[in-house]
């Protein structure tokens, strides 16, 4: 993926052997731009007693909104500058994060150097050797006729859509990756040539209209500028703002067809014969179990095996908490959480998530995995459809926030891509021989 341009600085210590400490720096000079923004964001949308809207002096603004300009400048910062350039870095320097990176502190005040602190805590380092020459035994497919029919079927409608598709502009259901920056009222960026870059699914709901409202219609490469809601409370949603965001469509994913060619590149196929054979892995189950999340499930088995990876308790107790957030929003909740063994399950697979994880970013590392838009394409493909989901093991956050999809930054899409591309990889070193 293309390096980013920025201002920031990106430094680590390592306290221990499982443990460093990373600090994130932006320059006093952007972190006045942005304060100066927040302040007239803030002026326009208050309306003190014994003031004229266009009267109020910012000095007043400074002084009795201190608290929710912090708040607000500390969210924007982080969302617009920080957080893609954190995952980057955490990739790009090779550190072992054993999970997320937590933020510890913030130091942001305006004549000055902004700090964002996080923890990271650091997983020893895997010594693979020949991985790729374990004995794999694939799980066999079910020799229903009717599986055959079902991918055959399927592959044969998503061509005939592909075939009769042709609008190239954006549609409700499309997946669209664009850049943002802030500009100012002549629509010149404000923080040089720093953008962020998002993906954002135009959903279908009515608490989507207004991401349809404004992306519906527009091309690959149409630039244009706006104060839209949805693009303002995605980087502050600590108090109303009324920034001018420049936007620029860099891609577009149709969601009108599944797309066999990316499929196709995905897991390394060369005819229909193979991508059919491919297919059948999420039409043919076994004890509510897809023939792919079997197969998934045989390949960590196996490494498994070979690489004994014990994981400190407080990480699985950290894993614990999103497992529980995540099977809180499933509306059969409560039914799960009445059966007998319900914490011992929720620990133990969130034991299993985070070792899997553990492994899968340590090989990506170890065989140089790169991720281009190329392979974005293919991962984000696999969620156009329900049944295809079932190729996904890493899936993205969830995207949806109160009904409304909302936007996702680049470096989560490519983090979760690059964890995808590298077990697609095992999977195929381990099922060629």
């Amino acid at each position: 993926m293309e390096q980013r341009e920025t201002p920031l600085n990106f430094e680590v210590e390592q306290i221990a052997p499982n443990f460093c400490k990373a600090r994130i720096t932006i320059p006093s000079d952007v972190v006045n731009k942005a304060y100066d923004q927040a302040l007239i964001a803030q002026k326009k949308s208050v309306h003190p007693y014994g003031f004229h809207h266009d009267d109020i002096p910012l000095e007043y603004i400074k002084q009795n909104f201190e608290n929710n300009i912090k708040n607000h400048l500390e969210e924007f910062l982080f969302k617009h500058f920080i957080l893609g350039f954190l995952y980057q870095k955490i990739h790009d320097e090779k550190i072992n994060a054993a999970g997320d990176p937590r933020l510890t502190q913030i130091h942001v005040s305006p004549g000055q150097d902004a700090a964002f602190h996080f923890d990271i805590s650091l997983f020893p380092k895997i010594e693979f050797q020949n991985w790729k020459y374990y004995p794999f035994r694939a799980p066999k497919r079910k020799n229903y006729k009717d599986l055959d029919r079902q991918a055959t079927e399927f592959m044969k409608e998503e061509k005939q859509k592909r075939k009769e598709f042709y609008d190239p502009t954006i549609n409700v259901g499309d997946w669209v990756s664009f850049d943002v920056w802030i500009a100012d009222e002549k629509n010149e960026a404000l923080f040089g040539k720093h953008k962020e870059n998002l993906w954002v699914k135009i959903g279908y709901e009515e608490a989507d209209k207004e991401f349809q409202n404004l992306f519906i219609g527009k091309k690959i490469d149409t630039l244009f500028y706006t104060q839209q809601d949805p693009i303002q409370e995605y980087f502050g949603t600590q108090m109303g703002s009324n920034y001018n965001f420049g936007i620029k469509i860099t891609n577009i994913l149709p969601n009108a067809y599944f797309c066999f060619d990316n499929f196709k590149r995905q897991f390394r196929l060369k005819t229909k014969k193979e991508a059919l054979r491919t297919l059948i892995e999420v039409f043919s189950y076994r004890n509510d179990i897809s023939l792919r999340q079997a197969m998934v499930e045989e390949a960590f088995k196996l490494m498994f095996s070979k690489y004994e990876i014990t994981i400190p308790n407080y990480l699985i107790l950290r894993q614990q908490k999103k497992v529980l957030e995540a099977i809180k929003k499933n509306p059969d909740y409560q039914v799960y959480k009445n059966e007998k063994n319900f914490e011992d399950n929720i620990r133990n697979l969130a034991e299993k998530q985070i070792k899997e994880i553990i492994l899968i970013d340590q090989l990506s590392t170890k065989e140089k995995v790169k991720i281009t838009q190329d392979d974005i394409a293919s991962y984000l493909n696999l969620t156009k459809r329900p049944r295809m989901k079932e190729f996904i093991y890493f899936k993205l956050p969830e995207t949806k926030f109160e009904g409304q999809e909302t936007p996702v930054s680049s470096e989560i899409v490519i983090q979760q891509c690059m964890r995808e591309k590298t077990l697609n990889y095992m999977i195929y070193n381990f099922t060629r021989k």
